[in-house]
C-alpha cells in the first residue's frame, strides 16, 4: 500500500470522528495561539518602552544628588556621610568646560516643585511634573513644540512669568484646542503665567506622562516656588551623540569626583545613564517575552499530549481493522504512515486555525500595549505544530504497527 491509500485512509479517519478531532486539535490551537499573543505582546511592550525613551532622548545623562545615608555608587548603604550632597549651578557650569568634557554638548540645570495647580478659566489641573530651567533642557530632553515659541536665556535669567506646557495639561485646561492656549494667562499657584508654547505630544507609558508637565524660567521658578537656592534638584546633560555616551559620563565623573571630594565609593551624586536605562529595559521585556513563550510552550505541550492519548484510544478501538488490513497484506510501514499522518492531519487544523487566531488576537491592542507579531513565530508555531503530530504521534502509530494480526483479529 503506497503513502496516498494511507493518506486516504487516515483522511477517512478523521473525517469520520470530526468531533473527537476537533477536539483534540483545540488543544493545538489553544497552545499555538497563545505563543503568537503573547510573544507579540512581549514584542509590542518592548517596542514601545524603546520609543518611549528614545523620546526623551537616548544620548542624555541625569545628574542628581543622593541624600546623607543613601546608596554609593557600587549600590550598598553608605553610613558613613554625614553632610547632604547638593548640586549647584557652579556644578553645572563646570561642566561645561570643554577641555575636561570634551563629549558634553549641554547642560542644564533642573529645580523642581511639587502639586502645583493649575487653572483656567475654571479648568484646574494638578501638574504631574513642573521644572525651572533654562532654554537648554528643550534641546537635552528631546522636547518639540505643536504651537508657540520658547522662553529666552533672557527670560530664564530674568525670572519672566511665562510657561511652557506639556499637551496634557493642555488639554486639561483649553479642551481640544491646544492652539488657543498660546498668549493666555493661567494660574500656577494663584500666580499668573502666559503660555509661550504647547509641547509635542510624546505619549503617555504606564504609569508615566512625559506631556503632563510645565516648565518655566529657572528664575521664576527659585522666585515664585522654590525660593531663592544654590541648590539643584539635578543637571540634565546632553552627550554630543549616543556613542560617546559612557565617555561623556565618564567625564561628570571626574569633574564632580573632584570638586565635591568623593570618589566612586562613597560619591554623594548618581549619573543616570538613558542609553543604561534603554538596555535595562530591553533586557526586562525580553526576559519576559521569554517568560510568556515558555508558558505558552506548555500549553503547546499539553495539546500534544492531547493528540497521543486520542491516538491511543484511536488504536485500540480499530484494533481489529488493523488486524484485517495485516491479514490482507497492509506491511508495517503502510500502518505507521497511516496513523501518523492522521495524527499531523489533526495537528495541522490545529496549529493553521491557532495561527489564524493568533493573528487575529495580535491585532488587538493589550492594556494600552499594541502587539507586534513575530512572523518567525507563525512559521515556527506551523512547524511546531507538524512536529507535535509526528513525535506525539509516532508511539501510537508503533504500537498499532505491531499488532499481531491474529491478535488483532481475535480482539473485542
Amino acid at each position: 500500500m503506497n503513502l496516498v491509500e494511507s493518506a486516504r485512509f487516515a483522511l477517512s479517519a478523521v473525517a469520520a470522528n470530526k468531533l473527537r478531532s476537533v477536539l483534540t486539535s483545540l488543544g493545538i490551537l489553544i497552545g499555538i495561539a497563545a505563543v503568537i499573543i503573547l510573544l507579540a505582546v512581549g514584542a509590542g511592550s518592548s517596542a514601545a518602552i524603546r520609543n518611549q525613551i528614545a523620546k526623551l532622548g537616548t544620548n542624555v545623562l541625569t545628574v542628581s544628588p543622593i541624600s546623607a545615608g543613601g546608596r554609593s555608587a557600587n549600590g550598598a548603604v553608605s553610613q558613613t556621610r554625614t553632610r547632604s550632597a547638593d548640586l549647584t549651578l557652579a556644578d553645572m557650569q563646570a561642566l561645561n568646560n570643554s577641555a575636561l568634557a570634551p563629549d558634553i554638548a549641554r547642560t542644564a540645570p533642573v529645580i523642581q516643585a511639587s502639586a502645583v495647580l493649575a487653572s483656567y478659566q475654571g479648568s484646574t489641573h494638578t501638574i504631574a511634573s513642573f521644572l525651572g530651567s533654562t532654554p537648554d533642557y528643550f534641546g537635552t530632553a528631546n522636547d518639540s513644540l505643536a504651537y508657540g515659541s520658547y522662553f529666552s536665556d533672557a527670560d530664564a535669567s530674568s525670572g519672566t512669568a511665562d510657561v511652557v506646557i506639556g499637551s496634557t495639561v493642555a488639554s486639561e485646561l483649553f479642551g481640544s484646542q491646544l492652539r488657543s492656549a498660546i498668549g493666555a494667562s493661567v494660574s500656577l499657584n494663584g500666580q499668573n503665567f502666559t503660555v509661550l508654547g504647547v509641547l509635542a505630544s510624546k505619549g503617555a507609558s504606564g504609569l508615566n506622562d512625559p506631556d503632563d508637565v510645565a516648565i518655566v524660567p529657572f528664575a521664576a521658578a527659585q522666585d515664585k516656588f522654590v525660593g531663592y537656592s544654590a541648590t539643584l534638584n539635578s543637571v540634565a546633560v546632553q552627550a554630543k551623540s549616543a556613542e560617546v555616551m559612557n565617555q561623556a559620563q565618564n567625564e561628570i565623573e571626574m569633574i564632580l569626583d573632584a570638586r565635591h571630594s568623593v570618589s566612586a565609593a562613597d560619591r554623594d551624586y548618581q549619573v543616570r545613564n538613558q542609553a543604561q536605562v534603554l538596555s535595562t529595559a530591553t533586557s526586562t521585556t525580553q526576559t519576559l517575552t521569554l517568560l510568556l513563550g515558555t508558558v505558552a510552550g506548555i500549553s503547546l505541550l499539553v495539546g500534544g499530549i492531547g493528540v497521543m492519548n486520542i491516538m491511543l484510544v484511536t488504536v485500540t478501538e480499530r484494533t481489529r481493522e488493523i488486524g484485517i488490513r495485516k491479514a490482507i497484506g497492509a506491511s508495517r510501514g503502510s500502518i505507521v504512515s497511516q496513523f501518523l499522518i492522521e495524527s499531523l492531519v489533526i495537528s495541522l487544523i490545529g496549529g493553521i486555525l491557532g495561527v489564524l487566531i493568533g493573528l487575529i488576537g495580535s491585532s488587538l491592542p493589550f492594556f494600552g500595549t499594541q502587539p507586534e507579531v513575530q512572523w518567525w513565530t507563525v512559521w515556527l508555531a506551523v512547524a511546531v505544530s507538524a512536529g507535535i503530530g509526528l513525535i506525539f504521534g509516532i508511539y501510537p502509530a508503533n504500537k498499532a504497527a505491531k499488532l499481531k494480526p491474529i491478535d488483532a483479529l481475535r480482539y473485542e
